[in-house]
């Protein structure tokens, strides 16, 4: 069993910064590739970012490469989203995800790869 919990979120003007952090307490988190999705209101929950149970391997949302960044430390069971030059369309409920990965390389882009999720965390963009 895993237990995620996002923390991060809130409003900020369109052109700012957000980041989002998601902890993880139980089986070894440093087994574990991660994720993070959204949801919009209305919308499908959406890949945004994963990576692999090292962090050696990163994968991102054309949405959003060149404006966010995923990173783990494993020391402390923590993967971030570093949300820059954030848009009106990102606003959506964020989740972090959290499955056991295969290989140390290996990351999961679709929601049913994930056996984990945290509660969500709102992220609001105004323009």
């Amino acid at each position: 069993q895993v237990q995620l919990v996002e923390s991060g979120g809130g409003l900020v003007q369109a052109g700012g910064s957000l980041r989002l952090s998601c902890t993880a307490s139980g089986r070894t988190f440093s087994t574990n590739a991660m994720g993070w999705f959204r949801q919009a209101p209305g919308k499908e929950r959406e890949f945004v970012a994963a990576i692999s149970s090292i962090g050696g391997n990163t994968y991102y949302a054309d949405s959003v490469k060149g404006r966010f960044t995923v990173s783990r430390d494993n020391a402390k069971n923590t993967v971030t989203l570093q949300m820059n030059s954030l848009k009106p369309e990102d606003t959506a409920v964020y989740y972090c995800a959290a499955d056991f990965a295969l290989g140390s390389g290996d990351y999961y882009t679709e929601a049913y790869e994930y056996d984990y999720w945290g509660q969500g965390t709102q992220v609001t963009v105004s323009s």
